[in-house]
């Protein structure tokens, strides 16, 4: 897989994607709401097994007290924890349709580095145009083929595209100046 300035390309097929509001970055730092630059890979695959059958043999369903920890002061940051849980978070099992399928990278993870960035997933797109905290979205349909055709370990490549810097930003490239309400 590979961000291309038209979207992301996996087996023949290119994506629309969106990407973080603070556009791509080479030094990604929790909250900046940039997609770091870098090759990374995918390394698990989680659903809502409520909403959607396992999109593929690997994936693991999300449970009820399924979080993300965010805190970098945290011993468990970028990782996934139970609630109730004290320290910062974000819910895997959320009301929208978001996380309804959650592909893990492996950015910072499993060995994180306080501060450097959590949750880099790839994950449904909140509405075309509409960035991310630093993730990459996709319409439903997309993701679900992705899913359905990736595998573990699948190699990411995020290279330093002019197009995606906020300075040089170009319509439809998903960096916008306007944050989101949460992290996905």
């Amino acid at each position: 897989m590979r961000l291309t300035p038209a979207g992301l390309r996996f087996r023949g097929r290119c994506l629309p994607v969106q990407i973080g509001r603070g556009g791509l970055t080479r030094t990604k730092r929790e909250g900046d709401g940039a997609t770091p630059v870098g090759r990374m890979h995918v390394v698990e695959m989680l659903y809502r097994a409520d909403r959607l059958p396992a999109p593929a043999p690997w994936a693991r369903p999300i449970g009820p007290r399924d979080l993300w920890c965010d805190a970098p002061d945290h011993p468990a940051y970028n990782q996934r924890v139970a609630a109730p849980f004290g320290a910062s978070h974000e819910s895997l099992r959320r009301a929208d349709p978001l996380y309804d399928i959650v592909l893990v990278t492996d950015w910072n993870y499993p060995q994180a580095s306080p501060g450097k960035g959590s949750a880099i997933f790839l994950h449904q797109r909140r509405r075309a145009g509409f960035p991310t905290a630093g993730c990459l979205a996709f319409r439903r349909n997309h993701l679900i083929w992705l899913a359905q055709h990736i595998a573990p370990g699948e190699p990411l490549l995020i290279p330093d595209l002019a197009c995606f810097h906020l300075a040089k930003n170009t319509a439809g490239s998903g960096a916008a100046s306007r944050p989101p309400r949460d992290k996905a």
